[in-house]
């Protein structure tokens, strides 16, 4: 059985290169580890709701003194908000995008661990970090989907490629730049692409989950990620995006118990991962596998983990100095676990 989330809050695991840049430059490096213990674990639960994530991105809102922004991008077909929140004021911008899969959860209460700890401390350490980086949070893409757990947005009128008819549109498969957004059927998709419009973000994360996957050598897959495949990526982006795979494996994988692997996507430039390379983001998905309930913790803090590695090595640089071939070191992901079903076992899931 892997570690429980408090035996992951030690200073020796935890401690994931968050020294990279030298004293001079920025103030008291600060650790995972102090950025674990020092977050709730409890602001919503594990697969929570969209009133769950309202109420705990105010909480987060009051207890920064405003230091994270709260927003809407946007609407879904039922009216629900498609909620933003920022923290930070660097000229670097990330995006992160969560659960536009509604019944992929766990991305999302790592992502508010992850506005808490940003946010609400106010350390030289943090004033450091928010002066350098903007950290842009979809939080829950997929509210409809959400409330009922399902993958696909809520429009009875779909129809069409990507979609479920009478049920909804599969939002990773509506972010086609090659699409004008008014012409786009999905109003997750649509407000996703004008925000990307409007900061033009440096990196962008989707968060997703799997089924469960067991490697040649007997481990199980516990994460995994890729970067943009489409060919109509450039070189550059292609690059960027396995900088930030790597980072995303190495921050992870010192967590004990986790096993990243490499996700085998598609080429089609309406998936998000696609979508933003081809827009010139190092773009990158992961994928948090669907581990047994009393390892829930165990995958919220592994996401955690490599949000605020990706965060810290775009403060501090390190991100782009990375060897992209080191990339090539990733596993590819394993068969599915043998005997076990998972609504999530599938290859299409991103």
């Amino acid at each position: 059985m892997r570690s429980t989330f408090a035996a992951l809050a030690t200073a020796t695991v935890l401690a994931v290169g968050l020294t990279a840049t030298p004293a001079a430059a920025q103030p008291a490096p600060t650790t995972l580890d102090s950025l674990t213990t020092a977050t709730p674990a409890g602001l919503v639960p594990a697969r929570p709701s969209p009133d769950d994530v309202r109420r705990a991105l105010s909480k987060i809102a009051r207890a920064s003194d405003g230091r994270v922004r709260l927003g809407v991008i946007g609407r879904s077909n039922e009216n629900r908000p498609l909620r933003l929140a920022s923290v930070g004021h660097g000229r670097t911008r990330l995006l992160f995008v969560t659960q536009q899969h509604g019944d992929e959860p766990l991305g999302t209460p790592a992502a508010i661990r992850a506005l808490w700890a940003l946010g609400v401390p106010d350390t030289a350490w943090h004033r450091w970090l928010r002066n350098r980086v903007t950290v842009d949070i979809v939080v829950q893409a997929n509210p409809d989907g959400a409330v009922r757990n399902q993958r696909y947005n809520h429009d009875p009128s779909a129809s069409g490629d990507y979609s479920a008819p009478g049920v909804g549109y599969d939002i990773n498969r509506f972010h086609n730049p090659l699409t004008p957004i008014a012409d786009n059927p999905v109003p997750e998709s649509r407000a996703v692409l004008r925000l990307w419009q409007k900061t033009r973000p440096r990196i962008v994360v989707d968060y997703h989950m799997q089924g469960r996957y067991l490697q040649p050598d007997g481990e199980e897959t516990t994460a995994s990620v890729l970067w943009p495949t489409s060919p109509l990526v450039t070189a550059a982006a292609v690059t960027a995006g396995r900088q930030l795979a790597v980072r995303t494996d190495e921050a992870t994988s010192r967590v004990p118990g986790a096993y990243v692997t490499r996700y085998p996507g598609g080429d089609y430039e309406g998936i998000a991962r696609n979508a933003y390379g081809i827009l010139g983001s190092a773009s990158l998905l992961v994928e948090l596998s669907d581990l047994p309930e009393e390892q829930t913790e165990f995958q919220i803090t592994t996401a955690f983990v490599s949000m605020i590695a990706t965060v810290q090595g775009a403060a501090d640089g390190s991100l782009w100095r990375i060897d992209p071939a080191r990339a090539d070191q990733i596993p590819a992901r394993g068969p599915a676990l043998p005997g076990v079903l998972s609504t999530l076992s599938r290859d299409d899931a991103a």
